[in-house]
């Protein structure tokens, strides 16, 4: 089996796609921004699909539909602190946690001073969501692997907003309010399964597939390295390769 921070390809709408390529997009985006929430066919953005369908609109304007619907709303904002409002924003809109409190500060001000769909166009619009996923690919939970310029706890924390492959982010308690605001590293968690029970991982050992840095890779003349570890040591690990140069490829369950 394998642990859900595995990474996946990335999800892209082509130039002359078909109707069950199109499909496939609108179930990713659905699945990414509203956080695994089940989507009844009365609540699917109906128009926005058609104008994705036609192309008359980017997947980037459509995960921005979808994140200023009501639906969006109903589920994320209404019911929930601010600060788990915002948190949610990063997963669904960048996939990865805030890296401290100065980003959740800057989003809880461009809130309070511009509005909702001011709040979510930072998201859209920032350079980081244009880097990693432009006009038409789906935004996918880039903290499962090594990003250039984010710290060990970015991957940490993303372990505690992701949750699982089946889990649903319905809970709207903020996970990460007191590690984030105090700078501390977050503690790795069990992944949730579909029937919202703990994962019973923690016994169980994985193996980490790394890219190797130059010198590495002329050491032991492998392109990739791979460490089994148990669950515990995985942040610990992950310290290891990054100081080494590492970068952080998958996360698998051994069989």
């Amino acid at each position: 089996m394998t642990l859900w921070v595995t990474e996946t390809d990335p999800l892209e709408l082509r130039p002359n796609a078909t109707e069950a390529d199109v499909q496939a997009v609108i179930r990713a985006v659905y699945k990414q921004v509203l956080g695994n929430q089940h989507v009844m066919d009365s609540q699917r953005l109906s128009s926005a699909e058609s104008m994705l369908r036609n192309g008359e609109i980017s997947v980037r304007r459509f995960v921005g539909m979808v994140a200023k619907s009501s639906l969006y709303q109903s589920l994320f904002f209404y019911p929930a602190s601010p600060y788990r409002f915002i948190e949610l924003n990063f997963k669904h809109l960048l996939g990865r946690a805030p890296q401290d409190q100065a980003e959740i500060s800057e989003h809880v001000s461009i809130y309070n001073q511009q509005g909702y769909e001011a709040e979510i166009d930072s998201y859209l619009c920032s350079d980081e969501y244009l880097q990693n996923f432009g006009e038409n690919i789906v935004p996918y939970p880039c903290s499962i692997k090594t990003q250039v310029g984010f710290k060990n706890s970015n991957f940490t924390r993303g372990f505690a907003l992701m949750r699982g492959a089946a889990a649903s982010d319905r809970d709207n308690q903020a996970k990460l309010i007191s590690t984030v605001a105090g700078n501390l590293s977050t503690t790795v968690k069990p992944p949730a399964v579909g029937n919202g029970a703990a994962y019973g991982n923690t016994g169980k050992r994985y193996k980490i597939t790394v890219a190797a840095n130059t010198a590495s890779a002329r050491l032991n003349k492998l392109s990739k390295l791979e460490y089994v570890v148990g669950y515990d040591q995985i942040p610990q690990q992950v310290r290891h390769i990054q100081r080494k140069g590492g970068k952080i490829l998958s996360i698998n369950e051994v069989a």
